[in-house]
C-alpha cells in the first residue's frame, strides 16, 4: 500500500524534472543565448529615434558618476542605448520631467534635448553607454540648461 503512496510522488518528481534536462541537453542557439535588455524605437522622452548621416560610427563606454556628482546639461546629436549597470541615477529632462532608472533598466536617450543626470545616492552609478553615431558629429555636446 505505501508503494502506491510514493508512486504518484516519483511521477510528479519526474515530470518537473523533464523541463531542467531539456534545458541542459538543448543545443546552444544564439536565440536561447539572448537575455534582451531593450527593444524599441524611442527615445525615453518619445522622440522617434533617428540615424545621422555620414559614415557610421558605434562608440561604447562606461560612465561612472561619482555620489554627489552629475554629468551637467548636455544633449545628444545620435541615437544613444544606456542601460544601468550599478546605482539609481535621476535624470532632469527640463519640461519634459525627471525620470529615475535603476540598475538593470534600459533605454534610449533623448536626441538634441538637454538633460542632466545626477547621482542623489550615496553609492556610485556605472553606466554603460553605446552611442550609434556618424564620423564628425560628436556623442555629447555641453547645454546651457533645460528645455
Amino acid at each position: 500500500m505505501t508503494s502506491f503512496k510514493i508512486l504518484p510522488a516519483l511521477v510528479l518528481a519526474f515530470v518537473l524534472a523533464l523541463p531542467a534536462a531539456a534545458e541542459e541537453t538543448a543545443p546552444a542557439t544564439y536565440q536561447n543565448l539572448l537575455t534582451p535588455l531593450f527593444k524599441g524605437n524611442e527615445t525615453i522622452v518619445g522622440q522617434k529615434i533617428a540615424y545621422p548621416e555620414g559614415e557610421p560610427k558605434v562608440t561604447a563606454a562606461i560612465v561612472t558618476i561619482a555620489p554627489g556628482k552629475d554629468t551637467g546639461w548636455h544633449t545628444h546629436a545620435v541615437p544613444l542605448f544606456v542601460n544601468i549597470l550599478e546605482g539609481e541615477i535621476s535624470v532632469d529632462y527640463g519640461s519634459k520631467g525627471v525620470k529615475v532608472y535603476k540598475a538593470g533598466e534600459s533605454f534610449l536617450e533623448a536626441m538634441d534635448w538637454p538633460h542632466n543626470a545626477t547621482n542623489k545616492t550615496d553609492a556610485v552609478v556605472r553606466i554603460m553607454a553605446v552611442y550609434v553615431g556618424a564620423d564628425g558629429k560628436a556623442d555629447a555636446a555641453p547645454a546651457t540648461g533645460a528645455q
